[in-house]
């Protein structure tokens, strides 16, 4: 299936495997790309030496074409930019929009440049500043997510710009890759469903929480703005003694991350600039990560946050990416052939 999508990435399918934080390293983007989608990999939860050594293991197990997915308001967003261009990375992800001059130097190398945006307006600004494709995520998505479904946000993005559009949020078979075709996407991404398969290196405690679950709410409780996640028992909780528990847990990321508390700071006030934010969800958002690991990473599904689509609710196996990719394929050349015979 050639769309404009696998004539920009390289990759066989017009299928995306999301960059999520702490899930999607080098094993999941690998086994992606390897099996004809387009792998991702979550840099954004790593230091510039853990992405480094995370894409030169993908290259390591496959030739196929992959992303990288980074913050662009980091520090450091520059330095990896740099290292993407030296490894010979495929596609530069980016789940805010990257400045003008991380365009243009990715641009300059023949990187492909792909954003990810929840509303029409920020789909237009990134198209008229270069970017070579769009991810449009609706409010179904996992993680920080808009409140327009999809089906129809998706279209208003299409319309409104002309360079190829990629369809997430609510995705997870064959038959919506045909739905996101008919819209006018050029293929769909995924991320719940590429977290819940065997080659995710999820701990196998949490994705039994994940297989189990039914339900997901939307929250400001984790970091101050719109995050999907599965509605646990510790979600709830964030809503009190926030800031005691934020204190607690930037003490805990700084521990991990190296930071100094001073760059701590500086990351909160990043990252409150522009929104209406306390300072207990400032700190909070700066340690989001610890959130993240403590499930992702360290299997404490009772501490953690699990960021999650509503898609969670209609998935029960953990195939491998190829047998994923293979069937969402299969799944689509059926639904097509229904539609001819119609």
């Amino acid at each position: 299936m050639r769309t404009a999508l696998t004539a920009l990435t390289g990759c066989r399918y017009p299928i995306v495997q999301t960059g999520m934080g702490y899930v999607a390293g080098a094993r999941l983007a690998a086994a992606t790309s390897k099996a004809g989608g387009l792998g991702v990999i979550g840099a954004a939860t790593m230091s510039v030496a853990e992405m480094t050594e995370a894409i030169r293991r993908v290259k390591e197990r496959t030739d196929a074409p992959f992303g990288v997915n980074i913050r662009s308001d980091a520090d450091d967003a520059a330095e990896r930019v740099e290292v993407m261009v030296r490894e010979g990375v495929r596609v530069a992800s980016f789940a805010m929009a990257p400045r003008r001059e991380l365009i243009a130097r990715l641009k300059d190398a023949g990187v492909v440049t792909i954003p990810s945006v929840g509303a029409r307006r920020h789909a237009e600004k990134v198209a008229a500043w270069g970017v070579d494709a769009v991810i449009v995520q609706g409010g179904e998505g996992g993680g920080h997510t808009g409140p327009v479904a999809t089906t129809l946000l998706l279209p208003q993005v299409v319309d409104a710009v002309d360079i190829p559009v990629i369809a997430a949020g609510g995705f997870f078979d064959g038959r919506g890759l045909v739905a996101a075709l008919a819209y006018g996407a050029c293929g769909i991404a995924m991320g719940t469903r590429f977290l819940l398969t065997s080659d995710s290196t999820v701990p196998e405690e949490v994705k039994k929480v994940y297989l189990a679950a039914r339900e997901t709410v939307v929250t400001t409780r984790v970091d101050g703005v719109p995050h999907r996640v599965l509605s646990t028992p510790f979600v709830t909780s964030l809503e009190r003694s926030r800031l005691v528990r934020a204190v607690v847990n930037g003490a805990r990321f700084k521990r991990l991350s190296g930071l100094s508390w001073a760059e701590m700071l500086r990351e909160g006030r990043r990252m409150k600039r522009g929104r209406e934010l306390t300072w207990a969800q400032v700190l909070q958002a700066a340690n989001t990560p610890v959130l993240l690991r403590a499930a992702m990473v360290d299997g404490r599904a009772d501490l953690g946050v699990m960021a999650s689509g509503q898609v969670v609710g209609v998935i029960d196996d953990l195939p491998s990416c190829q047998e994923l990719i293979d069937r969402v394929m299969a799944e689509a050349r059926a639904a097509l052939a229904g539609l001819r015979a119609q």
